[in-house]
C-alpha cells in the first residue's frame, strides 16, 4: 500500500479512505483533497488499474478546477477498483455497497466519472442522499445528455483561438476519446465548422484527413460498438492518434496519455484538455516551448462539475449552460492573458489563480488547514 502522507502538502488531502467490502469484491479509495471552499465533489472513475496515487492526483485536479470556477465547493475524488463492463447487476450491487461503505462521509458528494454514469447515480441516491449527476427523472440534470463538459470546451476553444493564428472554420480536429466528453466536444466544433479527422476510444482509432462524420460515429456509440467500425476511414491503433497532424487536439480520456516519451509525435497548434491530468507538466513545457498552446484540465473542462454542482444547489438546465459559458469564458482569458503577461505556462497561471482562491476560502475557516 502506498504511504498516505506521500502526496501530502499545504493543501491537503484532508482524508484518505481506503475501503474494502470482501463480500462483494469491492477495493476503493477515496480522496477527499480540499474544503475550504465546502464539501468536496469529485467523481467515481472505475477501472481495474486505477491507483492511490492517480485518486490523489484527480482530487487535487478537482481542488482546483472548483475553485477556478468559483465553486462553494473543494476536490475530491473516488477510485474503484473494477472493469465498468461488468454485468449490471453486479456493477449495482458493488455501487451501492460503495455508497454505503461511505455514507457518514458528509465531506463528499458523489458524482460520475469515467466508467459511472446516471444511472449508477441514482443507484447511490437510493442509498444516500448526497449525489449529482443524477438522471432527470430522479431531479438531476443529465450532464451527459446535455453534454455539458463539452459544451465548456466549445467555449473555451473559442477563447483560446484568439491567441492563436487560425480559425475555428475548417480547421482540423483530433479528439482522443470519444465518451461522454469527446463526443459531444465532437458535435459542437464540428457544428461550427470545424473538421474531425480522428477519433480514438478504447478499442483502436480512425483517421480520415477529408473529415469523419460525427452522426455517424454517435450511431455507432449508441449501437455499443467502436469507432474502428467506421467505415470510410484507416484504422489506427489506439495511441497512434497521437501522430495525426491536426490543429486542434482534445484529449478526453485517462491520464498520462501525452508525456515525455510521446509528446514529440503530437504535430498540433492548439491543445484544450477534456480529460483530467492528460498531460504530464514535462509534455506541457515541451509544448510550450514550440509555440503550442495548451489550455490545461481544471480550466478547459470545468463544465461538468459547473453543471453538478449547480444541480445540488437546485439550479435549472437553461442557468447552468448559461453559467458554464460565462465562468469557462471569463477563466480561459484570466488564465492566457495572465500566462501571457508573465511569459509563463497556461498551467502556471492556472495554478496560480486556483490557489489564490483556495488559501483565500482557508483564511476564512477556524481551522488553518483542510
Amino acid at each position: 500500500m502506498q504511504d498516505m502522507f506521500a502526496f501530502a502538502d499545504e493543501l491537503g488531502p484532508l482524508k484518505i479512505i481506503h475501503v474494502q467490502e470482501p463480500s462483494v469484491g469491492l477495493r476503493a479509495v477515496l480522496v477527499v483533497d480540499n474544503v475550504a471552499a465546502g464539501p468536496s465533489i469529485g467523481g467515481i472513475r472505475m477501472a481495474p488499474d486505477v491507483s492511490t496515487e492517480e485518486c490523489f492526483r484527480l482530487a487535487r485536479a478537482m481542488t482546483m478546477k472548483n475553485a477556478a470556477a468559483g465553486l462553494p465547493h473543494g476536490g475530491g475524488k473516488l477510485v474503484v477498483y473494477a472493469d465498468p463492463k461488468m454485468p449490471k447487476e453486479r456493477k449495482q450491487t458493488l455501487v451501492r455497497a460503495l455508497a454505503c461503505s461511505l455514507r457518514e462521509v458528509e465531506q463528499y458528494i458523489f458524482a460520475p466519472d469515467m466508467g459511472t454514469d446516471e444511472e449508477c447515480m441514482a443507484w447511490i441516491k437510493d442509498e444516500v442522499d448526497r449525489v449529482v449527476g443524477l438522471p432527470r427523472e430522479v431531479g438531476g440534470i443529465p450532464l451527459d445528455e446535455i453534454g455539458a463538459t463539452g459544451f465548456g470546451l466549445r467555449n473555451v476553444v473559442d477563447v483560446a483561438l484568439r491567441y492563436c493564428d487560425f480559425e475555428l472554420a475548417g480547421a482540423r480536429l483530433v479528439v482522443q476519446g470519444f465518451g461522454a466528453v469527446g463526443k459531444h466536444v465532437s458535435r459542437f466544433l464540428t457544428a461550427e465548422g470545424a473538421r474531425l479527422v480522428a477519433v480514438a476510444d478504447s478499442a483502436g482509432a480512425v483517421h480520415n484527413p477529408d473529415g469523419l462524420d460525427v452522426e455517424a460515429l454517435l450511431r455507432l456509440k449508441e449501437q455499443g460498438r467502436s469507432v474502428v467500425d467506421y467505415a470510410d476511414a484507416q484504422r489506427l491503433d489506439r495511441d497512434a492518434v497521437v501522430d495525426v497532424a491536426c490543429d486542434i487536439w482534445i484529449p478526453a480520456a485517462r491520464p498520462d496519455v501525452v508525456n515525455e516519451a510521446n509528446v514529440q509525435r503530437l504535430d498540433t497548434r492548439l491543445v484544450v484538455q477534456g480529460a483530467n491530468i492528460p498531460f504530464t507538466l514535462g509534455a506541457e513545457r515541451y509544448l510550450h516551448e514550440k509555440g503550442v498552446l495548451c489550455v490545461p484540465d481544471f480550466i478547459a473542462n470545468a463544465g461538468g462539475v459547473i453543471c453538478a454542482a449547480m444541480e445540488y444547489h437546485g439550479a435549472s438546465e437553461s442557468a447552468v449552460l448559461d453559467t458554464i459559458e460565462e465562468k469557462l469564458r471569463r477563466n480561459t482569458e484570466q488564465v492566457l492573458e495572465r500566462a501571457r503577461a508573465g511569459k509563463i505556462l497556461p498551467r502556471q497561471a492556472a495554478v496560480e489563480l486556483a490557489e489564490e482562491r483556495v488559501r483565500r476560502a482557508m483564511s476564512l475557516r477556524r481551522w488553518s488547514i483542510f
